[in-house]
């Protein structure tokens, strides 16, 4: 027996969506069908996703956004919705940190981990999904009108790492917020989950596996090995797809057993 998941007639927004996870994300749910919002800060890479997708016959469309700025995501859900019709499916997925011990980190680096890891998601995660549970109040009997919101959150949310410590924090924190939007906004039919991914090879960290430092995480991971980012598609397909309305609130560790 096959089974497929398939997202034509959805739209599906992710943030973060440059480079990295992000990217990745987005070629995955438009390979399923999806129309996909690439929204970030670096507008002309999201231009070259863009054609990307468009070369596999995929269909994507380029916002300007900066989740650090309230009025830059009002803006942003506004044209994604005004461009592709309601938005059915947000990644939640912009991400940064720093590296330092507790001791020296400043309140510029701490706002900065925490106004886009944190605060950002959360308004991110707020606007598109007071639209969902308007849609969801003024729909006729028997129309599909729920959501999927999947919070990009980490192992390291689940477990305290060294010298990343504000950016565990910032992640525990997206860890809860999901558990809070999946108990408030479940009964809209809007499902909430959390993928919190292990050590991933993306472009920000390739050349760090190579490093003494690296190999020597490597040689402490179960499996001595990082993931790729395709490694995430089938668990993130799951929490988007339509067939998981019974998924709600999980906190899904893909991190090949780091946090067990």
């Amino acid at each position: 027996m096959s089974y497929s998941i398939d997202l034509s007639g959805r739209v599906a927004f992710v943030t973060g969506a440059s480079s990295g996870l992000g990217a990745q994300f987005a070629r995955t749910l438009a390979e399923a069908g999806a129309a996909v919002v690439l929204g970030s800060r670096r507008v002309e890479r999201l231009k070259t996703l863009r054609a990307e997708i468009e070369g596999f016959g995929g269909d994507a469309h380029v916002v300007s956004l900066d989740v650090t700025d309230n009025d830059s995501i009002r803006s942003a859900v506004a044209h994604a919705e005004t461009e592709c019709g309601p938005i059915d499916i947000l990644v939640n997925n912009s991400g940064v940190s720093t590296t330092q011990k507790l001791t020296d980190v400043t309140p510029e680096d701490y706002d900065y981990v925490m106004d886009t890891n944190t605060r950002g998601a959360f308004f991110v995660a707020q606007e598109v999904g007071k639209r969902m549970i308007a849609r969801s109040k003024g729909a006729a009997p028997g129309t599909w009108t729920g959501g999927r919101i999947v919070n990009i959150a980490s192992t390291a949310g689940l477990r305290v790492l060294g010298q990343i410590g504000v950016y565990c924090m910032s992640k525990a924190a997206v860890v809860h917020m999901t558990r809070s939007m999946a108990l408030e906004w479940g009964r809209y039919g809007i499902n909430v989950n959390a993928i919190c991914p292990g050590y991933i090879d993306t472009e920000i960290n390739h050349h760090h596996w190579a490093t003494e430092q690296g190999k020597k995480l490597v040689d402490m991971l179960p499996r001595r090995r990082v993931g790729q980012p395709k490694d995430l598609d089938t668990s993130l397909l799951m929490l988007c797809a339509n067939e998981s309305h019974f998924v709600n609130g999980a906190v899904l560790q893909v991190d090949d057993g780091f946090a067990v």
